[in-house]
């Protein structure tokens, strides 16, 4: 049985292209902090990987820390914001890399998102204090897809700034989900940290990085050596960072091609399915993105019986998959009422407001195809009036 792999917001398989950059430096085995021949080399290609990288963001190579993963990146900018008693503001529907850390650390307002999953502007800017050391805002969500405006919160942090004449906070953003599909441009975007790693944009697991602006005031939650310019203890693996700026680059030169292709399956998928509810924006989410929810329907049950068709799709994020509650994401939006600027096919029937209703998550890939959600729809619809005639 051909298996449709739809889970693609939880990780991707990794590219060929990448593979093959990560097989050239396998045997580079020298610690890059060392000064003789091996060490140097190591050195280089983590110098070079930079560069690149820093081509892709529009920053300075020394302007990069490289991380274990997204989560530890998202992690070194929450803890190791300065002063480590200054207020944050970040938004409900944020990933656990960021909500736990910042539940952790408190003093933290937590700005509500609209019943689409998007957070206004005005309410971030609304919220910032004289002692605010950090607003951090996911760029895409990975949930439910909706897209932040993150431009126009910089802009409102920038005039926070001219109008109160104090410092602003620094504006971190997660982008871990939104690289290889949105702009990542550092400068155009007005951001000071931004998050990104490897597993999402076909890249090795187990690397990521953070963007640190140049003057931005941040603690080491690593320590030991002084790799990645104190700001993260430990010995750098050249491989996979080579490999994570192949798959960047890959990523961010087939970004508006694949956009569109992945955006055009979305939507008709979505227009297909019957009595049913898009979680977040019809819109402004990311074009791989499908989070729907279906009344009188156990999400679990039926993603189990995907599974057993060969569809493998989830209910939400793959890190939190142990709970049987409803995602703190979902707690936090609404259905989307049938109008003029959300009409059908995104909301059709009589779906249940709130949480109540069986949720998945369809996220769609590069190898998908137009026969991979013909089969997973046909399956689907299939499970759902399964479920729905065994519970009468």
């Amino acid at each position: 049985m051909k298996r449709v792999y739809l889970d693609y917001a939880a990780a991707a398989p990794m590219d060929p292209r990448v593979k093959r950059e990560i097989l050239k430096y396998i045997d580079v085995f020298g610690n890059a902090s060392s000064i003789h021949a091996s060490g140097r080399e190591a050195k280089e290609i983590i110098n070079k990987s930079k560069e690149r990288i820093g081509r892709v963001l529009h920053c300075r190579p020394e302007e990069l820390v490289m991380t274990g993963s997204g989560t530890e990146a998202n992690n070194l900018a929450i803890f190791g914001i300065l002063p480590q008693d200054g207020h944050i503001i970040s938004t409900n529907i944020e990933h656990h890399s960021v909500l736990r850390p910042l539940q952790k650390r408190g003093n933290v307002t937590f700005v509500p998102v609209k019943p689409n999953g998007i957070v206004d502007p005005k309410d971030i800017a609304k919220a910032i204090r004289p002692d605010t050391v950090l607003v951090s805002v996911i760029y895409a969500n990975n949930e439910i897809g909706t897209i932040q405006p993150i431009k126009e919160i910089a802009k409102k942090i920038e005039n926070w700034k001219l109008e109160i004449h104090g410092k602003p906070p620094a504006f971190h953003v997660d982008s871990c989900q939104a690289a290889g599909y949105l702009n990542i441009n550092v400068q155009e975007l007005g951001v000071d940290l931004m998050t990104i790693n490897g597993s999402k944009i076909y890249g090795p697991k187990g690397v990521g990085a953070l963007f640190v602006r140049r003057g931005t005031k941040l603690a080491p939650q690593i320590l030991g050596g002084d790799q990645e310019r104190g700001f993260r203890a430990g010995t750098q693996n050249p491989a996979l960072i080579a490999g994570f700026v192949k798959a960047l680059e890959i990523a961010n030169s087939m970004r508006e091609k694949e956009s569109a292709r992945l955006e055009k399956l979305r939507d008709w998928f979505i227009s297909q399915i019957p009595e049913v509810k898009l979680n977040g924006d019809p819109i402004l989410r990311l074009p791989n993105n499908i989070n729907i929810s279906f009344d009188n329907i156990d999400g679990e049950m039926l993603m189990f019986r995907l599974d057993l068709h060969g569809i493998e799709v989830s209910t939400g994020a793959a890190c939190t998959v142990s709970s049987n509650e409803p995602s703190h994401v979902l707690k936090a939006i609404v259905a989307l009422p049938v109008t003029p600027s959300h009409p059908s096919p995104y909301n059709k029937g009589k779906v249940q407001e709130g949480v109540s209703a069986g949720n998945i998550r369809i996220t769609l890939g590069r190898s998908t195809t137009k026969k991979d959600i013909e089969k997973t729809l046909e399956i689907l619809k299939r499970e759902v009036n399964r479920q729905r005639f065994n519970r009468k």
